[in-house]
């Protein structure tokens, strides 16, 4: 096992440096607010029905999900996440699309996003370039030109998700959120000391998580209304990240049917470490009830439990500290087992065979 103390290591370890990329996001959504903010983007004037987010992956179609979630009570228009090659029958002209592939060349993507053009629906692109780029031009569909990294869209959140809050504002369907915005962006600077590679063990939970879990199939339960998509983006970095297999759902839903599961045969239900997502704030008395019984239940059946707590000034900044602090430990997880977190070899596997 590395010893997640040794900086200099777990930085020869991560290659594609996403340890440095995920401690600098303070400035990557700093940048992604200017950029979106010099954005020219003119009302189409038309009476949008619904959203449709046109994105698959950790970055793209999770930026949608945490879209949703932060705007549950404020955003007027059903918005709905499209991971596949085809679009709803309902997309017509009083629909708003978002299309968004980091890479511009993501087949799903392009295939609906030509479908969605087809129909008439108000598109807005957001991409590095590639061919979404080219055929943006080609349609005349306004699009956001933002840096390509590596190509693992996973770690520029503030590239894709504060775009789609500032294009929402633009259009006037929501209030301008660049005071939240900003507040995620402190929250990250402060943060970035306690989960950074440089804090050690002793102080760094991330870390000491990352270790705990090691032997363990990690299970995320977030809530509803607002830490669905939080759940889900933890889920989905420790399958990216960790190389593990990960899994998620939400209170009060999984008390109607996967809570029926937690009498599965002990052998195997003591190889979950769940991660209880919590908010002081915005959990109602029955919510934190509902997660104070799950977590006293699943204390005595599963292999380990542990709370994780919000914190920060407004929605915005507390669900990204947990977004925040989910990155740091899908990290150092693999970095434990001597594993470079950011190569997706499977990922590329899957390419290349659809391209034969």
């Amino acid at each position: 096992m590395i010893d997640l103390n040794d900086v200099q290591k777990i930085r020869e370890l991560d290659s594609m440096g996403s340890l440095v990329t995920t401690e600098h996001y303070a400035e990557q959504f700093a940048e992604g607010l200017a950029l979106a903010q010099a954005f020219g983007l003119d009302n189409p004037g038309r009476a949008f029905h619904e959203i449709l987010m046109l994105g698959t992956g950790g970055g793209s179609s999770v930026s949608g999900g945490l879209l949703r979630s932060y705007l549950f009570d404020e955003l007027p228009l059903p918005l709905a996440i499209n991971q596949g090659y085809h679009v709803p029958a309902y997309v017509d002209a009083n629909t708003l699309v978002f299309v968004i592939s980091h890479s511009g060349n993501t087949e799903e993507i392009l295939s609906a996003y030509d479908q969605a053009v087809e129909r008439g629906a108000f598109c807005v692109a957001v991409t590095a370039g590639g061919k979404l780029a080219d055929r943006c031009r080609r349609d005349g569909v306004p699009y956001l030109i933002v840096p390509p990294d590596i190509g693992h869209p996973r770690r520029d959140l503030g590239y894709i998700f504060i775009p789609l809050l500032v294009i929402l504002g633009k259009l006037g369907i929501i209030e301008d959120k660049r005071a939240d915005i900003e507040g995620v962006i402190d929250c990250f600077a402060a943060l970035k000391q306690r989960y950074g590679a440089d804090c050690p063990i002793g102080d760094n939970l991330a870390k000491q998580i990352a270790i705990d879990l090691q032997g363990y199939i990690p299970l995320v339960y977030g809530s509803l209304d607002y830490y669905d998509a939080v759940a889900w983006r933890i889920k989905n970095q420790f399958g990216e990240n960790s190389k593990l297999m990960a899994f998620y759902n939400v209170i009060p839903n999984l008390h109607h049917d996967e809570a029926v599961g937690w009498d599965m045969p002990q052998e195997l239900l003591s190889r979950f470490y769940l991660l209880m997502l919590r908010d002081r704030e915005a959990d109602s008395e029955k919510l934190a009830k509902r997660k104070d019984i799950s977590r006293d239940i699943l204390r005595d059946r599963m292999g380990k439990v542990t709370e994780l707590h919000a914190e920060g000034q407004g929605r915005l900044a507390r669900m990204f500290s947990l977004v925040y602090l989910g990155d740091f430990i899908s990290l150092y997880a693999p970095i434990c087992r001597g594993v470079d977190p950011t190569p997706v070899d499977v990922i590329n596997l899957f390419k290349k065979k659809m391209a034969e």
